[in-house]
C-alpha cells in the first residue's frame, strides 16, 4: 500500500470518527432525562409544573417566596416565611404550609410559627391548622370557615388554646357570629356558654366550687 493510500485510510478513518462522536454528542443532548438520583441538593425554590407548563407547587426560601398567584399571574404579596405553596389546574393558589420565626436585634421574637391551610376555589383558606408564639400572639388550633367569595372569610369553628391559655371550642353562626363557646380557663375552671346573635350572653354554664359540686350531685345540700 503506498504512502498516499495510508494517508486517505487515515482520512477516512478520522472523520467516520469524529462523525461518531458529534452524533453522540448531540444525542446525548437531545435525549430527555427522566429520572435522576441526589444524595443532596441546596436550592432557592424549586417550582413543580404540568407538563403544559402549569404551576401547581412551589418550595422556596423566604427571599424567593412568590406573591399570591392567580391564573399564572403574581401579585405582590409579603410573606414573613418559608414555605411550601398549592395550586390548583389552573396555576391559581389554593393552600400551603408557611413557617418561619426569629428574634430581632431587641431580643423580641417575631414570625414565630407555621400554618398549614387549604383554600376554596377562588377564596380564602376553609381549613387550617396553626399555631403562633411571639411577641404579639400565642395561640394553636384548628380553623374551619366559609370562605364566600375573595377576602370574606367567616369563621365557623375553631378548637385550640386561646391567647388568654384557655383551651376552647367556639362554634359560630354563617355569619361568623360566636353562638357557643366551651372552655377550660388557663386556671381549670370548665364553662359553657351561649351567646344571640347580638353578642350577648344568653344563657352560662359554670359548675360550682368542688364542694358545692359534690354536695348537689349528691341530693345533699346544705341551706344557708
Amino acid at each position: 500500500m503506498s504512502i498516499f493510500s495510508n494517508q486517505r485510510f487515515l482520512a477516512v478513518y478520522s472523520g467516520v470518527v469524529t462523525l461518531g462522536f458529534c452524533v453522540t454528542v448531540l444525542c446525548g443532548f437531545t435525549r430527555p432525562i427522566d429520572h435522576q438520583v441526589f444524595d443532596e441538593i441546596d436550592v432557592h425554590r424549586i417550582n413543580v409544573t404540568e407538563p403544559d407548563g402549569t404551576l401547581r407547587m412551589v418550595i422556596s426560601d423566604h427571599a424567593r417566596l412568590p406573591g399570591i398567584i392567580s391564573h399564572g399571574k403574581e401579585q405582590a404579596f409579603e410573606r414573613p416565611q418559608a414555605g411550601l405553596i398549592f395550586y390548583n389546574d389552573e396555576g391559581s393558589e389554593n393552600g400551603g404550609l408557611i413557617f418561619g420565626g426569629h428574634r430581632t436585634p431587641r431580643g423580641e421574637v417575631v414570625d414565630s410559627g407555621g400554618s398549614l391551610s387549604f383554600d376554596k376555589y377562588g377564596a380564602n383558606q376553609i381549613v387550617q391548622l396553626i399555631g403562633v408564639d411571639d411577641k404579639e400572639d400565642r395561640f394553636a388550633g384548628l380553623v374551619i370557615s366559609d370562605s364566600v367569595t375573595g377576602t370574606d372569610n367567616r369563621r365557623r369553628v375553631w378548637v385550640g388554646r386561646d391567647q388568654d391559655g384557655a383551651a376552647a371550642v367556639n362554634l359560630m353562626d354563617s355569619s361568623g357570629k360566636k353562638r357557643i363557646r366551651l372552655q377550660v380557663s388557663a386556671t381549670g375552671e370548665p364553662s359553657l356558654v351561649f351567646y344571640d346573635e347580638d353578642g350577648k350572653v344568653t344563657n352560662e354554664i359554670n359548675p360550682a366550687t368542688p364542694a358545692e359540686r359534690n354536695r348537689t350531685i349528691s341530693g345533699k345540700k346544705k341551706r344557708k
